[in-house]
């Protein structure tokens, strides 16, 4: 039968049954994408190949340890070990910002006007899947300033623009939504960056 006719899920059962040449199958299926993906964000070819290889690593170790579970969704699993693996590697150049629970949480330090470098770009998305669904429970005009910010990235000259208020009542509110946010994020017990 050919390899390549031959879905994720099988191969996976196979290498895990011992035909080493499965996952050599699977490793040059996904390469491309996953390589890319490694690359798109760390912006350099040598790290991005180190990565690449620690997430096969990460892949075999748990294969052989019998503790793949994820029946039919081997790419997923693999782009989700790599990206852990990329905020890893930020985190210990000491590049990523932390939150600490404190009244001067200061999500502004994240999110800024500027063109978000690639770090802050991997905890905003982080930020704003986690966060999403907390939204909701914010006060209105909280919550249509932060969903303008954080959603629609407006500025705040624009969110005060299309809320007509001043820039420092924008500014207010999403201190205001970021303190109520930061309360829900304790309530809820969500963690805002892998650990």
């Amino acid at each position: 039968m050919e390899s390549t006719l031959i879905s994720d899920s099988v191969l996976v059962c196979n290498y895990i049954n011992g035909n080493e040449k499965s996952l050599e199958v699977l490793i040059l299926r996904h390469k491309q994408r996953i390589f890319s993906f490694i690359l798109s964000k760390v912006l350099d070819r040598d790290l991005a190949e180190d990565i690449f290889q620690d997430t096969f690593i990460k892949v075999i170790n748990t294969l052989k340890r019998g503790a793949y579970n994820e029946e039919g969704k081997f790419l997923p699993w693999v782009m989700r070990i790599a990206h852990n693996l990329i905020i890893d590697h930020f985190r210990r150049q000491k590049r990523i910002p932390t939150f600490k629970n404190t009244d001067e949480f200061d999500i502004f330090s994240v999110i800024s006007d500027d063109v978000l470098n690639i770090e802050k770009q991997l905890i905003k998305n982080q930020i704003l899947e986690d966060v999403a669904s907390l939204v909701e429970e914010l006060p209105d005009d909280q919550k249509e300033v932060l969903v303008m910010r954080l959603f629609k990235d407006m500025s705040f000259k624009e969110i005060a623009e299309n809320t007509d208020v001043s820039i420092n009542t924008a500014l207010g509110r999403m201190r205001y939504a970021l303190i109520n946010l930061r309360k829900l994020i304790e309530k809820h017990q969500i963690v805002l960056v892998n650990s």
